[in-house]
């Protein structure tokens, strides 16, 4: 829980009461590895904050070929964003990759906060802004870029993940078969 209200703190300053009036709209869960917490075709109505453990969100296209949008690990927000603002059902699956600690908030206390707690505006606007860019960096990458620059890219980006993210995933997010990113990689090497 504190390690969300210092991420809070960082964009929007938080009184102690008003910390705790936060976490009073808030919901601990905790998961084993490989569970599903949305699934594609269903209305996503939560935001989940890690505070341990690791998260993906990821599609499944016609060709039943899974391209994982994010990683999530501690400190980082994930959730099917279209789905949660628009209403719809989304497209998006996400998955624990490890046993896994969230904090949940649903769409509809979030809304609550911000009629209590208007500072709160002001960090999630500041959330989704930093979210827009890193997807259109990400966009830009991907029709601009080799797949060596995208996987050094993500390197460099996301050190942590390098260990806990098994490769298949890895070239999944650069978007190049597993196959390919076997024989990038053995090259890479090589160098």
């Amino acid at each position: 829980m504190q390690s969300l209200i210092a991420h809070i703190q960082k964009h929007s300053p938080l009184t102690p009461d008003e910390a705790a009036l936060f976490l009073v709209h808030t919901e601990t869960r905790k998961y084993k590895s490989k569970s599903v917490l949305q699934h594609a075709g269903t209305v996503c109505t939560e935001t989940y904050f890690i505070t341990s453990g690791l998260v993906r969100s990821f599609y499944i296209n016609d060709n039943i070929v899974e391209h994982i949008l994010h990683f999530a690990c501690e400190g980082w927000w994930i959730s099917d964003m279209y789905s949660l603002f628009s209403g719809k059902p989304g497209d998006l699956f996400i998955e624990t990759l490890e046993d896994t600690e969230v904090i949940v908030l649903s769409k509809a206390q979030q809304e609550l906060l911000y009629q209590q707690l208007p500072q709160l505006e002001r960090y999630f606007r500041i959330l989704a802004e930093n979210s827009l860019v890193a997807h259109q960096e990400r966009l830009m990458d991907n029709m601009s870029r080799s797949a060596e620059e995208r996987f050094e890219k993500f390197c460099k980006r996301y050190p942590s993940l390098i260990q806990r993210v098994p490769q298949k995933q890895i070239a999944s997010y650069i978007g190049v078969t597993p196959e390919f990113f076997s024989k990038m990689k053995g090259k890479m090497l090589r160098k």
